[in-house]
């Protein structure tokens, strides 16, 4: 005859069985980069003032310049237009002129 199921068994039963899986994401390292936080500095920095981030009117126009002028010497220069002829310090003239123009856009606010 078959004896009916106590609450002992359904404990045998349940410790026999493997644990669920949880999920996990994948991740090794906790939030926040390699565990332990970024000192401070110590030194505050206040913010640049509202008046001293604008570049000034004449800032473009120079910038612009120094681009074109360094094309046409470069152009100019292949062309054999220059004074001269062709020479190797006009082309190193336009590409002086056509570098400070980057740098300069590189800092134009």
């Amino acid at each position: 005859m078959p004896r009916a199921r106590s609450s002992q068994d359904d404990e045998a039963s349940a410790g026999a069985q493997a644990p669920k899986a949880t999920k996990s994401s994948g991740r090794v390292t906790p939030k926040g980069g390699a565990g332990r936080p970024n000192p401070p500095s110590g030194r505050y920095t206040p913010p640049i003032p509202r008046d001293k981030r604008h570049s000034p009117p004449w800032y473009p126009w120079v910038l612009l310049s120094l681009l074109v002028a360094g094309l046409l010497i470069v152009v100019l220069n292949y062309t054999d237009v220059m004074p001269g002829g062709t020479s190797n310090w006009y082309l190193i003239g336009g590409i002086v002129g056509i570098v400070g123009g980057l740098i300069m856009a590189t800092f134009y606010r």
